[in-house]
């Protein structure tokens, strides 16, 4: 399901180097002795921090650098210590290190204390600080800001301890000498030192974003985030109550916040493992905590949801399938806006946080399928501190390896063909399939090669399923990508499966098998400050959040296609192309976008006639599209809203080009193809059929087409060539629709038919037998046939046009030569 890449392994990367070094230092062949290599931190640039014990056995701090792959030794104790704790200021200045006592050696430093917390300069090495000395655990971490000073002369340090406090100190720098840098009034730093949280009982640093997020508990609990500042400012900015137990924490616990090897967690003290992401580009926000596994052997977990002002709590049966061991939590690894819940040999459940409100747009695997691609357990990894360019990284600290995680599109691929071949009766595989087609065409719908392999997929599996149309929901999911880019306010407004056009939805599709869940809506997240305080995400997600409460209370805020349906069927009874002058400025618009393609690259010739009608429902579909965004989100401005639609309704036009060109590359067919003089080949009747499937599922949906080919020579055999293949009655309606002398001269026979048909039954019928201007006596039955239509011709609606009548010497002359070309005198 995962691909992981490995981006950093301490033997290769790490050990290795400090063997050889220390085979220098000790002026022997190859230094063979164990060094006992543990990483203590990785910071924000990616800089993974350890500790070794070295060949005079003391314990040495070092960095390894992924930019330059080179390691770099930044101090040494001069006695073997445990390093509990450990950053490096972005400058390389200064180390913090937090130190547990061994109280079971003789050595110890003073005083004595279980933990001891030191701020060392190291450049270069000098003088060191003792910051506390005390009973506790305490985590250390340099911010990490961007500054425009080429060497800032100020640090600053967080310092938590695990009595439930945060310190944050401000250290002061100096340079002596042009080189050597110092903390200025040392004897200071402790007295200056501002306390930021008091009574926290969890605490988790994100790096790459500079926020710390702390739980606080009095009558219940509340989480907190500080975020800091370029300008060494910071500030609390947004607060969220949260539901939980009241024991849910006995200990103090601390998430991405390096890792201490000297102490040992007892699983049965965990009842809450917690963890929280943020998305820039989403402008998203999701608190994940799981509970351990109850005696019913139910699993639960919940994520929450900001963004979209709910909650989400899952419950999933284990049955006899969970390990018999003590207290079971899955891990949560965010990949872009899905969020991942991974219970290794139970279950991986990969959520949609985008898309949320039905379960079958998250995908649920169980079985075999969750081992991620390698035999890695869930509560051997961490998940580290992720941006949303590089991605999420996953941290095996047993043996030091560190991979980058991405969801594999083969494995998707592999769902959707191994489901199609094994369709079963009650839809039950169908959950999967969606899930899958819509985290490749959604999540991964920027690689045109993977999206020429899904509509390839789809040649192969043309038959609607079960439980949902696969084309519709390529055409509204691939349109939602295009769309949501443009802005983030769509995604409440703009169709992105069919799913929502069904009076309703197969139960297949609502529920998952062994998993249970529950929504709560109106989480009321507090931002702190005024609007105008609030920066940059902040500012975002606010927006976001409250833009989603207002969509939420409104009435039906997706736009359905479906909705136009009384419209489009009128559109469709209009003959006249002067009925559809009112949508004509919107389809130019569209047409005008669609014009600047490379006409060069053009495989299928679409664009090319005067397609009255689906202009006109191109000019209809902007229309109501328009006035359903003006409605539910006014705030856009009419201007941006005008062209957001008109760009919608031409990649919608775009996207069927693009899948009909698709089709044609699969089959290798060239511009000029299905040549219908001759029996069509295999290739040229999967292309008809797919075709035919794109017309049924756009017109259930009511939307447009391209118009199609123009009257040249070549195209007009291929017209004629498709319509004497079509039934009969669809021979006849399309005949209605394109405006060509043969359909002129097709609805005139047929009309004739009709009034003999008619005249045959009306057995008191007299001919009258008058003679009329413009008949030609030469060729007595032709006179006679056309005498008599003259004459009932009057009784009957025209096909043409129900108030004009019928050109009766147009009549004629068409009858004259079906008579010719039946009788072999001429070509037809």
């Amino acid at each position: 399901m995962l691909k992981l890449k490995e981006q950093f392994d301490l033997q290769r990367d790490v050990v290795f180097d400090l063997l050889k070094k220390e085979a220098s230092v000790c002026r022997v062949k190859e230094y063979s002795e164990d060094v006992d290599t543990r990483i203590l931190n990785i910071e924000r640039d990616g800089s993974v921090l350890y500790s070794w014990k070295g060949a005079t056995v003391t314990t040495r701090i070092g960095k390894y650098d992924p930019n330059t792959k080179q390691n770099k030794l930044l101090y040494t104790f001069d006695k073997q210590v445990c390093v509990s704790s450990c950053s490096l200021n972005k400058e390389e200045t200064l180390l913090a290190v937090s130190l547990a006592q061994n109280t079971s050696g003789q050595e110890r430093l003073k005083p004595i204390s279980k933990c001891l917390t030191l701020l060392i300069e190291i450049h270069p090495i000098n003088n060191t600080k003792v910051l506390k000395a005390v009973d506790c655990r305490v985590k250390v971490q340099f911010l990490h800001q961007e500054t425009e000073a080429k060497s800032a002369l100020e640090s600053h340090l967080l310092l938590l301890a695990e009595d439930g406090y945060v310190d944050l100190y401000h250290v002061l720098l100096s340079k002596h000498e042009g080189y050597r840098v110092v903390i200025s009034n040392p004897e200071r730093l402790t007295r200056t030192a501002e306390r930021i949280v008091e009574d926290f009982c969890w605490a988790q640093w994100d790096g790459h974003t500079q926020r710390l997020y702390c739980l606080t508990r009095k009558d219940k609990f509340v989480l907190r985030c500080i975020q800091f500042y370029p300008n060494q400012s910071c500030d609390t900015v947004f607060e969220l109550v949260l539901k939980l137990p009241a024991n849910a924490f006995h200990t103090v616990r601390f998430v991405s916040l390096g890792f201490d090897h000297y102490h040992v967690e007892k699983p049965e003290q965990e009842l809450i493992r917690m963890q929280v992401f943020t998305n820039q580009n989403e402008r998203s926000m999701c608190v994940c905590y799981s509970q351990p596994l109850t005696d019913k052997r139910e699993l639960t977990y919940v994520v929450v949801l900001v963004h979209k002002d709910c909650s989400k709590r899952f419950r999933v049966s284990l049955g006899n399938d969970a390990p018999n061991s003590g207290r079971l939590h899955p891990l949560f690894i965010p990949i872009g806006y899905y969020i991942l819940v991974y219970l290794q040999g139970c279950f991986l459940h990969c959520i949609n946080t985008r898309q949320q409100e039905l379960l079958c747009h998250s995908l649920f695997l169980t079985g075999q399928d969750v081992n991620l691609g390698a035999q890695l357990r869930s509560d051997a990894l961490t998940v580290m501190h992720k941006d949303d360019e590089t991605g999420v990284r996953l941290l095996e600290l047993a043996s030091g390896s560190i991979r980058t995680a991405e969801l594999s599109p083969a494995y998707l691929l592999q769902i959707l063909r191994s489901d199609a071949r094994a369709r079963s009766p009650s839809g039950r595989t169908d959950p999967r399939r969606l899930a899958a087609l819509h985290c490749l065409l959604v999540f991964m719908g920027d690689d045109s090669k993977l999206e020429l392999k899904v509509v390839e997929w789809l040649c192969d599996n043309m038959n609607a399923f079960e439980s949902f149309d696969q084309i519709q929901e390529f055409i509204l999911a691939s349109l939602f990508r295009i769309c949501y880019k443009k802005s983030l306010g769509l995604d409440k407004v703009l169709p992105y499966s069919c799913l929502f056009e069904k009076k309703e939805v197969p139960a297949c599709l609502l529920e998952l098998p062994g998993v249970m869940c529950t929504t709560e809506l109106r989480i009321v997240p507090d931002f702190k400050g005024k609007a105008e305080r609030l920066q940059g995400f902040w500012a975002e997600l606010q927006w976001n959040t409250e833009r989603t409460k207002c969509l939420n209370a409104a009435s039906n805020p997706r736009y359905k296609t479906s909705h136009i349906r009384a419209d489009w069927d009128k559109l469709r009874s209009e003959s006249k192309a002067s009925s559809h002058v009112n949508h004509l400025e919107n389809t130019k618009k569209v047409l005008s976008v669609v014009d600047t393609w490379c006409l060069d690259k053009k495989l299928v010739p679409l664009f090319q006639e005067e397609d009255h009608q689906q202009r006109a429902f191109i000019g209809l579909t902007v229309d109501k599209l328009r006035e359903h965004l003006n409605r539910y989100l006014p705030q856009l401005g009419k201007k941006k809203i005008d062209s957001l639609v008109v760009n919608y309704v031409a990649k919608l036009l775009e996207l069927i080009r693009h899948m009909l060109e698709s089709a044609w590359l699969k089959y290798k067919l060239g511009p000029h193809v299905l040549c219908l003089a001759t029996k069509g080949g295999p290739a040229e009747w999967a292309v008809f059929h797919f075709m035919l499937r794109i017309l049924e599922s756009t017109q259930s949906l009511c939307l447009p087409l391209p118009p199609d080919l123009d009257n040249s020579e070549a195209n007009e055999r291929l017209k004629f060539g498709v319509l004497k293949r079509l039934p009969e009655p669809m021979e006849q309606r399309i005949y209605h629709m394109w405006d060509h002398p043969v359909s002129s001269a097709s609805i005139s026979r047929d009309y004739v038919k009709a009034l003999l048909e008619k005249q045959s039954k009306n057995k008191g019928f007299v001919f009258a037998g008058q003679d009329k201007p413009g008949f030609r006596p030469e060729f007595l039955p032709l006179t006679y046939l056309a005498k008599m239509l003259s004459d009932i011709e009057s009784q009957a609606l025209n096909p043409f046009e129900e108030k004009e009548n019928v050109d009766a010497r147009f009549v004629e002359e068409s009858a004259l030569m079906q008579t010719l070309i039946q009788l072999g005198f001429e070509e037809k």
